[in-house]
């Protein structure tokens, strides 16, 4: 059974879905955007027989309260308070697009509570970067003249739908409500200026690429990297781009997309379980 529940952190009211037993090993589950804990569904549906599943959302997002400073770090930092609220002292995170620099600054300053990571359509190199974030580049070097470009780019129902498709053919595999929910969370009053704010400090995110990669080297965690192929924000050979600090790391690149739950829930979870139950399994290449 999933439960959906709030708690307040640090006067911020975090809601989050929760499944499995409370003494299992725990996957905290860090969404993308314009997401929420809501893309993580399949999963709670597949692994809480033998894992705990903890998927916030954060603030400004989903069901969560206001987000009240426009900043990655700021989210990291109530992402890292949720998780000494529910007494999480160890957990395996899932990183998926921006869980990617919230995940990584939340595993950098509790470095010992991680027990892995999961990457899943989450850069940490700037070669990952497609080229639709040429647009995205020049709003963060002039936000006054490239920001009506950056919000057809970023805001629009064309990319709403976009990330979710993106260069897959088989568009028939994809739910439509998957794009139109997150075009109504994102059509809210005031809103699209939040995440506008939010994404100009996205900037902060690629600045700090390589010390994510010199934390990755130096801790080594163990990862494994799942990645839609169809993804047309992030390039797929950012999966392989990991080995250059994770050597180790068990790679996937699936026949999916950015969201790649969506459409390969049973393959990913298949792989999750084996990854958290410490079971090796074959690479997939593209």
């Amino acid at each position: 059974m999933t439960f959906y529940r709030t708690i307040n952190v640090d006067g911020v009211d975090v809601f989050y879905r929760s499944a499995g037993p409370e003494d299992a090993p725990v996957l905290l589950l860090l969404h993308g955007f314009p997401s929420s804990s809501r893309m993580f569904e399949p999963l709670l549906d597949r692994l809480a027989d033998r894992w705990r599943l903890i998927a916030p959302d954060y603030p400004g997002f989903g069901h969560s309260g206001p987000l009240r400073e426009a900043t990655f770090a700021a989210i990291a930092h109530v992402i890292g308070r949720f998780a000494s609220s529910l007494s999480l002292d160890s957990y395996t995170l899932y990183l998926q697009d921006y869980g990617g620099p919230v995940g990584l600054r939340l595993a950098m300053s509790r470095p010992s509570a991680v027990d892995g990571l999961i990457i899943q359509n989450a850069v940490a190199h700037d070669s990952g970067l497609g080229p639709l974030w040429a647009t995205r580049r020049a709003f963060w070097a002039d936000r006054a003249a490239h920001e009506a470009a950056l919000r057809e780019n970023f805001l629009s129902p064309a990319a709403t739908r976009s990330r979710h498709l993106g260069t897959d053919p088989a568009t028939d595999r994809y739910n439509p409500d998957l794009w139109t929910d997150e075009y109504a969370f994102l059509s809210r009053p005031g809103q699209a200026d939040i995440q506008i704010d939010l994404f100009h400090d996205y900037r902060t995110n690629v600045a700090a690429y390589p010390e994510w990669q010199r934390w990755l080297r130096a801790r080594q965690p163990r990862t494994l990297v799942l990645w839609g192929r169809h993804d047309a924000s992030f390039q797929a050979s950012e999966a392989e781009s990991y080995r250059a600090e994770l050597p180790d790391a068990e790679v996937h690149v699936l026949d999916g997309g950015h969201f790649l739950l969506d459409t390969c829930a049973g393959e990913a979870a298949t792989l999750i379980d084996g990854f958290l139950a410490g079971r090796r399994v074959s690479p997939h290449r593209p």
